[in-house]
């Protein structure tokens, strides 16, 4: 395409064409977090979405700020708006009048003075009983008139919003049409609830009076709905008055205008609306306790925020069978917290979409959410990266991904860093630097340090690995669960993805000991279990070493405990604390039968009990290894490091 065939213009909605891509890596690295730590993967990705991401709000602390805003409309109001407005003008209209009639001294101004003095002193009753009074004042006549507008404009804003604005200049004519529209408008709710046809009549009452709909509805249901939520919020802020501000109010409204037709339209039009939508919330209430009064429109609105407030934190709650983020009413959560909330929402939403998309979340047979094989893959990746990390900082050890120029091929190739000592790719070494000058510009081709690969080489050792991890309640409750699963993430993604022909058994042992995989270890879940049986551990250790004969053996143990439990020959286990010498004597056989096999046991040893560093160092005598004592944050390195040590000895 040529340049001049792009057209720029304003971005105007949609998602925002800058906004930084979802960070499914930032995302996966807390779920895993969470199902490490025993949460389903279903749980954590609700955790994830509640708590949100470090450039997303989450769905918390979008509801706590509804529930904020709910309780900030509710103290600063009360709903008295249009009384209080009515009083004060009544109040102008009759000091106008008496200003006026003093200082006249005829029989008809005493006379005039005391219809006022007799008036009611309630302000409806007042406002009616003056309804053929022949004002003397100009000022005050005009301030009576005021109130039959305010009255007819806060009614008609009640029932349609956005009315008010266009009631500001009334004229006659202009209350005859809203008259018309309000008596067409309940023939066709009424033809409506008779199970008419309605379409054509719909069809030309939009043709009429569309004017006064800026929701502009397509159908007859769209304008039902419309209304109806519009009247249920009217009078749900009538339920929310007291027994004489509703009494007063009611009385007023048939004044709107000063014709009684209004307010008997829009009873009509009530009627109409509740048969027509009887689900609508039309019993409830709230209570106002602040100061600044509301009128019946404003006080409606008030009600019908209320209302969507009330709906956008059931749907972010997310707690309804079937719910989704797509559920969330994005243009009224805009509404109620801004345009950066709709833009978290919708961030929330992408980033579960993409974690489903991208393969990071699989179905078991049982309908479970379960941690893919893809998800476990980069929780593996990270947790490696990490521990290489540790290792270079701490050792000054370049990556351990090469394994000497000695070793034999894998066909894969590297970028050259400081320290290598592979043999060059010379192919693809060539080929980069051609590609490189030709993107220059360059006529010449010249060889750059950036353009040397290196062939990836592997020991020609194999070794069968045993990783046995402790899963006694002590390792949950003294804060060793997680370094665990994250340690046999990192060296099940090295043996996965560097040293392939390695065979890795990953071994967990409590009051029993079972083989599991990697997902099966990710989600185990932490439970309350008496018991280390190290001894059924290393049996299982042993069976994975004889299947391959051909492999340097490797048996890495983590554990924060002396042996307390133990096999019998008939597959039972046996479980006493203190420890028994019969659990240490079947123990320590199988250390002896590993080493019988070549095995080199290594115990990664947690905590700092005399009793188990006394027990492991026999372990380490008697099986050919060692014992190592890293604090929580180095055991992943400390791992990795002595599996690298270990498949190198020969």
């Amino acid at each position: 395409m040529t340049a001049d065939s792009y057209h720029y213009g304003p971005w105007h909605e949609g998602p925002d064409p800058l906004a930084p891509p979802v960070d499914l890596r930032a995302a996966l690295e807390a779920l895993g977090r969470d199902v490490m730590e025993g949460s389903s993967p279903r749980a954590a990705l609700e955790e994830l979405l509640r708590r949100g991401t470090d450039n997303t709000t989450g769905l918390d602390e979008l509801t706590r700020r509804l529930w904020e805003r709910r309780s900030r409309i509710q103290r600063r109001h009360r709903l008295d708006g249009t009384l209080t407005e009515v009083r004060q003008l009544l109040d102008r209209a009759l000091e106008a009048e008496r200003t006026e009639l003093f200082p006249d001294p005829s029989d008809d101004a005493r006379f005039r003075e005391a219809q006022l003095d007799a008036l009611p002193p309630g302000t409806a009753a007042a406002v009616r009983d003056l309804a053929d009074y022949d004002w003397r004042s100009s000022t005050a006549r005009e301030a009576y008139e005021q109130i039959r507008d305010k009255l007819g404009q806060d009614l008609m804003e009640s029932r349609f919003q956005g009315m008010k604005q266009a009631l500001n200049q009334m004229s006659p004519e202009d209350t005859e049409r809203i008259r018309e529209m309000m008596a067409a408008l309940n023939s066709l709710l009424l033809a409506h609830l008779r199970g008419d046809d309605t379409k054509d009549q719909f069809a030309r009452f939009m043709h009429d009076h569309g004017e006064f709909f800026p929701e502009n509805p397509r159908t007859v249901e769209e304008l039902i709905d419309a209304l109806a939520a519009r009247a249920a919020a009217a009078q749900r802020m009538m339920n929310s008055m007291s027994a004489q501000q509703r009494a007063e109010l009611g009385e007023l409204m048939g004044n709107a205008f000063g014709d009684p037709r209004f307010a008997e339209q829009v009873a009509t039009l009530d009627a109409n609306l509740r048969a027509l939508r009887p689900g609508e919330d039309w019993t409830s209430s709230a209570r106002f306790r602040g100061q600044d009064p509301l009128g019946l429109g404003e006080g409606a609105q008030a009600m019908s925020d209320l209302a969507e407030l009330d709906a956008l934190a059931e749907q972010l709650s997310q707690s309804y069978p079937g719910a989704r983020l797509e559920d969330i009413d994005l243009e009224a959560l805009q509404r109620q917290l801004g345009d950066e909330a709709g833009v978290d929402a919708r961030r929330l939403s992408e980033l579960e979409r993409e974690l489903r998309a991208q393969g990071l979340l699989d179905r078991a047979p049982d309908g479970s959410l379960v941690l893919s094989p893809k998800a476990l893959r980069r929780l593996g990746e990270t947790a490696l990266s990490e521990v290489i990390g540790a290792m270079r900082s701490r050792r000054g050890e370049r990556d351990t991904a090469g394994a000497g120029a000695a070793g034999e091929l894998t066909g894969a190739t590297r970028a050259w860093t400081f320290g290598d000592t592979e043999p060059w790719d010379v192919a693809r070494t060539v080929r980069n630097a051609v590609l490189r000058s030709a993107s220059a510009g360059s006529g010449r081709v010249r060889l750059d340090v950036s353009d040397v690969e290196v062939a990836e080489t592997e020991q020609r050792a194999r070794a069968a690995v045993a990783l046995c991890v402790d899963t006694s309640w002590s390792m949950v409750q003294d804060g060793r669960w997680i370094p665990m699963k994250r340690t046999a993430l990192a060296l099940h993604h090295l043996i996965s993805t560097r040293f392939r022909s390695d065979a890795l058994e990953l071994i967990t042992f409590g009051r029993h000991a079972a083989t599991v995989d990697i997902g099966e270890l990710t989600a185990l879940e932490g439970v309350w279990e008496q018991g280390t049986n190290l001894h059924h551990a290393l049996l299982l250790a042993a069976r994975h070493l004889r299947r391959h004969p051909d492999a340097r053996p490797v048996v890495l143990v983590v554990t924060d405990g002396e042996p307390t439990a133990h096999l019998e020959p008939d597959g039972e286990p046996v479980f006493h604390y203190p420890t028994t010498q019969d659990t240490l004597r079947k123990t320590l056989s199988e250390v002896d039968t590993l080493a019988k096999l070549g095995a080199s046991v290594t115990v990664f040893m947690l905590g700092e009990d005399p009793s188990l560093a006394a027990f492991v160092d026999v372990i380490a005598r008697r099986g050919n290894g060692r014992v190592v004592a890293p604090d929580l944050d180095g055991l992943g390195t400390a791992v990795v490091g002595d599996y690298l040590r270990n498949r190198k000895t020969r």
